[in-house]
């Protein structure tokens, strides 16, 4: 008896509906590919959860989607201040928290996002971009902002682009907070700084310096002609040691010494100076003062791992010639007429971890040695100053608020330092917070992030072996010899157009669709469906699909679902 042979079903390129991984026949799964949109660990992990993939894709993909550099660096800038004013600042003095989570530190290292971001931002300065606003309308409701720092001058930004009348007040001769005054020009140049607070102005923010308000003119006194009123004071006063002596003419506070040298002040600090503290201000006081021209010594009661500073500053400082003494802490000052001459020293050991999770300085008994000194550094911590706001505190804390940035004074809103002491962009995180919550106060539109309720991509859920190794781009940084002879010569130089577009090519776009194209050339059953124009999104044909999961599993940047 003849056997009888069934023919196999032919497909679409000619290839057999039989069993068999990705080759077609009977279904290899119930599952399905579907493509979801995944949070990166870059933009999650900045405070103000910046667009950074979105932009640095925009310079990636340039070429491909047929655009100029110049094109896709402006709508990347656009992409940008949708969420920060001052990418130029940020871009010098931020510590990255983005790139500590970037999943290319699985690989060769991370995207140096910091500095892409300083180069999109003087991109913008340079092409004298103006930011978009989201309205037209002048809105009847005026908004007081109470200081004029990356929180303050943030929430102004985000209120005028709503088309809001925004007027800043300021204490001191210029704006800028600890932008201005905490930080050297040797990190942050006035201009830059000014350019972007600028821009922020001219967006029809009014901005009235040497206005204080506090006890001369109180904040009631604006709830008067204001629908709402951001605080951000800022945290201008620093705190000394507290030990007899310290009220000598040769002692400063770190806020005291950077503020009366930014403001251009002459400060002789004589051949040794001695900084107390590990965090920036301690560093930076230190490094202005090595610039002056003296010796510097830093004394920090824990060790290097506890330091605060960001490592970049630590390694400038010992760059420059700058000696830190770890576990040693000052327990007396040796005083003549109206000047500190030198300190009793006390050496330290880690005991346990205190409430901050850092181990506990313990003296060691019995071992101290002396320093002499000409001038003394206390920058061991800062606050706020108060006058005025009393209302807003609360027993021994701080400025508190609800989870929409309002005080517990009706109509106050706060944010930045005189919450709680952060870095520079959790301040503008604060700020745009609370300008849309404000918004919503006003005209009951919520402000929802897309972003916050997806899944968090990681790189167990990526195929990283796709990627290929891309060294990191060097960032340039001036000779210790030649800046140490200017005062505000700036270390670090902005990348040129051509690293910034090498950076951008590192980036894995994590968790979002890059046109590679991947899935399209693993999929043998016509299932996915590439675009016919260069950026438009792939598609699925269901009812092709047979659930081989190959393009799921090779998909680069887990774009791809499979359920």
């Amino acid at each position: 008896m003849a056997k009888i042979v069934k023919k196999k079903k032919k497909g679409l390129r000619g290839r057999s509906f039989g069993s068999g991984g990705g080759k077609g026949g009977s279904q290899e799964s119930d599952l399905r590919p579907y493509f979801v949109e995944k949070k990166p660990p870059c933009g999650t992990n900045c405070p103000n959860h910046n667009p950074i993939r979105k932009a640095l894709m925009l310079l990636s993909k340039a070429e491909d989607y047929e655009k100029s550099n110049e094109q896709a660096l402006t709508e990347a800038w656009h992409i940008w201040m949708s969420k920060s004013p001052f990418p130029s600042v940020c871009g010098r003095i931020c510590p990255h928290p983005c790139e500590t989570e970037c999943n290319r530190t699985k690989l060769e290292g991370a995207v140096s996002i910091n500095a892409f971001e300083r180069f999109l931002g003087d991109f913008g300065l340079e092409k004298k971009l103006v930011p978009k606003k989201l309205t037209e309308e002048t809105r009847s409701e005026k908004i007081a902002i109470i200081g004029s720092g990356p929180a303050g001058m943030t929430a102004a930004y985000h209120l005028a682009r709503r088309g809001y009348p925004v007027t800043v007040f300021e204490a001191f001769p210029k704006a800028g907070g600890m932008l201005r005054y905490g930080i050297p020009d040797y990190r942050l140049p006035g201009d830059i700084l000014d350019a972007e607070i600028n821009r922020i102005c001219d967006m029809g923010v009014e901005l009235k310096l040497n206005t204080m308000i506090g006890n001369e003119i109180k904040y009631t006194d604006l709830q008067k002609d204001y629908k709402a009123i951001f605080v951000g004071l800022g945290a201008h006063q620093g705190y000394l040691l507290r030990l007899e002596g310290e009220d000598a003419v040769n002692v400063f506070t770190g806020t005291d010494f950077l503020h009366r040298m930014n403001n251009g002040e002459k400060i002789e600090v004589g051949n040794h100076v001695i900084v107390i503290g590990g965090g920036d201000t301690a560093v930076d006081a230190a490094r202005v003062s090595r610039r002056l021209g003296a010796k510097v010594t830093i004394l920090y009661r824990r060790t290097r791992t506890e330091m605060p500073a960001i490592d970049p500053e630590i390694e400038g400082c010992i760059e420059e010639g700058i000696k830190i003494e770890f576990l040693a802490a000052p327990i007396e000052l040796y005083k003549d007429d109206d000047k500190v001459t030198g300190m009793k020293c006390q050496r330290m050991e880690l005991g346990e971890p205190d409430s901050s999770g850092r181990r506990r300085p313990v003296p060691i008994e019995g071992d101290t040695y002396d320093l002499e000194m000409s001038t003394l550094i206390a920058a061991i911590s800062q606050a706020p100053d108060f006058n005025g706001f009393e209302d807003f505190i609360e027993g021994r804390d701080w400025i508190k608020i609800d989870d929409k940035y309002k005080t517990k004074v009706d109509g106050v809103y706060s944010g930045g330092d005189n919450i709680n002491l952060d870095i520079a962009i959790t301040a503008l995180a604060h700020g745009r917070y609370a300008a849309e919550a404000i918004h919503e106060m006003i005209t009951g539109e919520v402000i929802n992030d897309p972003m916050k309720e997806k899944v968090l991509i990681t790189p167990d859920k990526m195929a990283m072996a796709y990627y290929e190794h891309k060294d990191r781009v060097e960032i340039h940084e001036m000779p210790v010899e030649e800046r140490l002879k200017i005062m505000d010569a700036e270390i670090v130089s902005t990348l040129s157009e051509e690293e910034a577009l090498a950076e951008s090519k590192r980036c894995m776009s994590c968790g979002q669709c890059f046109d590679c194209g991947t899935c399209w050339s693993y999929c043998q059953d016509n299932a996915i469906i590439k675009p016919l124009v260069k950026g438009d999104p792939y598609k699925v044909k269901m009812e092709f699909c047979k659930g081989c999961k190959k393009c799921g599993e090779n998909c680069p940047c887990g774009f791809i679902d499979m359920r």
